[in-house]
């Protein structure tokens, strides 16, 4: 689904998008960002803004901070390619406070991840590397290596071989292979030396990143060395996905999952879910969640959202429920009514009782978290949500039976 100007759905007019950028020391990297939330406020007909993870400014907390006091809803979109540990965790972390310290519904949109739109440009990409070294695919043995940045997360690494398959998948390369810059293997290094030994025509390069900086600088300078060590293959890099008007269709679509509450995690892999071979530690999530407060707080320079001039109008308590697909079978969106009715009823309660994307604790659910106070509670049942209310939220009494960890 591709959404266009013409096609921007009615009733918009309280609404902003937040593009979420990670950050860069390097102006150039932010400005691509800035650039990007122009050409979407143009695409989709919604006021969109620019923030950043770290390394720029604003920061999430405050370009929603900023956004709050002229709408109602916020939508966040991620310019992240895969589901890594900023996707999973420091992004929701982020947005989870923003959420308790403004009277706004913040929508919270999926990365980038495998898509139609992103095979069709890396596509182009290599086609435009080939012309440069004179080949064809067609007639000539031509291979293609997709370098990513690489992750300690299998989810994110998995999605770059699959988006590699993608790609090879009814083009008449000879072959198309994944690499990374660092972090996990191959290294772009092994994958050219390996591809080297099926004596291909011409080896594509093809940096699986947003901006051109310095990783895509190190592809560049490893495919040189390449190409230099093995006289009886030409090789080249392509370039960055820059700010192609394709990125636009992707952001687009996830837009439309965020806002219309039908974002999809990659829940079926998530090392914090399942007890993936390598990775035990890590499964449920709570390492992850210190990992992003800890992330957060060594950013806390940038400003605090508890001191915006606009926080006065948040409620005293924020009470989140994660709905995504593990809670929900468990029944949280029972758990979420009736935490929001008992709210009505209570003359005490002042709280907003919202719905949330994954919590990390999957399996553990339905999982009810009391912001600011950092109380997480699992195995939530219906029955249970007058006492989170009248118990924590009006007279901030935790109730010690259901708690599952405090941060």
């Amino acid at each position: 689904m591709t959404t266009s100007a013409a096609e921007t759905p009615t009733g918009l007019d309280d609404e902003a998008v937040l593009l979420v950028g990670h950050g860069s020391r390097r102006e150039k990297s932010n400005e691509q960002v800035r650039q990007l939330a122009a050409d979407m406020e143009t695409r989709l007909g919604v006021p969109t803004d620019a923030g950043f993870l770290e390394l720029a400014e604003p920061a999430i907390g405050e370009a929603i901070a900023g956004l709050a006091p002229t709408v109602s809803t916020v939508t966040v979109v991620q310019l992240s390619l895969f589901a890594a540990s900023h996707v999973k965790n420091d992004v929701p972390l982020a947005v989870e406070r923003a959420r308790s310290a403004h009277d706004v519904t913040v929508n919270s949109g999926a990365h980038l991840g495998v898509h139609p739109a992103l095979v069709d440009l890396l596509d182009d990409r290599a086609g435009a590397v080939e012309a440069e070294l004179g080949v064809d695919r067609e007639t000539d043995d031509v291979a293609v290596v997709l370098c990513a940045r690489g992750s300690s997360d299998p989810d994110a690494n998995a999605d770059a071989h699959k988006l590699a398959r993608l790609l090879y998948e009814g083009r008449a390369f000879e072959r198309v292979e994944a690499g990374f810059v660092g972090v996990t293997e191959p290294e772009l290094p092994d994958t050219l030396h390996a591809l080297a030994k099926h004596r291909p025509d011409a080896v594509v390069v093809l940096p699986y990143m947003l901006g051109d900086g310095v990783l895509t600088g190190r592809v560049r300078d490893q495919t040189a060395a390449f190409d230099d060590q093995y006289p009886y293959v030409t090789a080249g890099a392509g370039d960055p996905l820059g700010t192609d008007s394709r990125l636009l269709d992707v952001l687009g679509d996830r837009w439309q999952e965020a806002r219309t509450d039908s974002v999809d995690m990659s829940c079926d892999t998530c090392k914090y879910k399942v007890e993936l071979d390598g990775y035990e530690e890590d499964l449920g999530g709570a390492r992850a969640m210190l990992r992003a407060v800890t992330h957060h707080e060594s950013h806390a320079d940038r400003g605090d959202v508890d001191e915006d001039p606009h926080s006065h109008d948040a409620p005293e308590k924020h009470v989140a429920v994660c709905t995504n697909q593990t809670c929900a079978a468990d029944g949280a969106p029972a758990v979420l009514e009736r935490l929001r009715q008992a709210a009505r009823d209570s003359e005490a309660c002042d709280a907003r009782v919202t719905r949330s994307s994954c919590l990390g604790r999957c399996g553990e659910g339905p999982m009810v978290a009391v912001y600011p106070d950092g109380v997480w509670y699992g195995d939530v049942a219906e029955s249970d949500a007058d006492r989170i209310v009248s118990s924590h939220v009006d007279r901030d009494r935790i109730v010690s039976d259901l708690v599952d960890q405090t941060l």
